[in-house]
């Protein structure tokens, strides 16, 4: 799931279609998931819906998902994506990634979907700096999750009350892109080049 959904009121306008690297801010994302070999990509959109929608109406194995309640905060766009991942009965694990952070590496991706294997609620990325996404929960978690969530804080406010496992990434957590500085800043840097093997798949629990 990519969200995709806020109003960028600090960027000065939707956010997902920024371009970095020639392509919209959007498209990183779930080319990362792509990479990361998940099954199915859900963009759940909200603020300048058809505008966000436009910028993945190529990728057409892409599920666009509109969340009319975007303005009530992140936690209406989780229940949104995890509303319609319910409807693929073949769907275990739903990962968040974010759209305004385009530096995700899908080999970490793929660390926090391995990292349920052992039963825990919810596996996240957690980086030198702080823990944040990617995010995954399996399926049995998500009834609560759309059921309890609220506000602008995403699922953060249940992990205190879930079994984490942490997937540790050395580093610090990719940017998120907050205003356009943000994105110039970025502009021209090189994704984390390091091979998997170096970035290391330890975990904590």
């Amino acid at each position: 799931m990519v969200l995709a959904a806020g109003s960028g009121t600090r960027f000065g306008g939707p956010k997902p279609v920024a371009e970095l690297d020639g392509r919209p801010l959007v498209l990183h994302a779930v080319e990362a998931a792509r990479t990361a070999e998940i099954d199915h990509v859900i963009v759940v959109v909200g603020h300048e819906a058809e505008v966000v929608a436009t910028a993945v109406a190529d990728h057409l194995d892409v599920e666009v998902v509109v969340n009319p309640d975007h303005a009530q905060g992140q936690a209406t766009s989780v229940r949104a994506g995890l509303t319609a991942a319910q409807a693929h009965e073949a769907a275990s694990v739903a990962v968040i990634l974010l759209a305004d952070q385009p530096r995700i590496d899908p080999t970490v991706i793929r660390q926090v979907v391995t990292a349920l294997e052992d039963g825990a609620d919810v596996a996240r990325a957690a980086y030198d700096d702080r823990p944040g996404h990617p995010v995954a929960f399996p399926r049995r978690v998500w009834p609560r999750l759309i059921d309890e969530l609220t506000g602008d804080e995403g699922a953060r406010q249940l992990l205190s009350q879930l079994e984490v496992a942490h997937v540790l990434v050395p580093g610090a957590m990719p940017a998120d892109i907050d205003h356009p500085a943000d994105l110039a800043r970025l502009e021209g840097e090189e994704p984390d080049a390091r091979r998997p093997e170096d970035r290391g798949p330890d975990r904590a629990n």
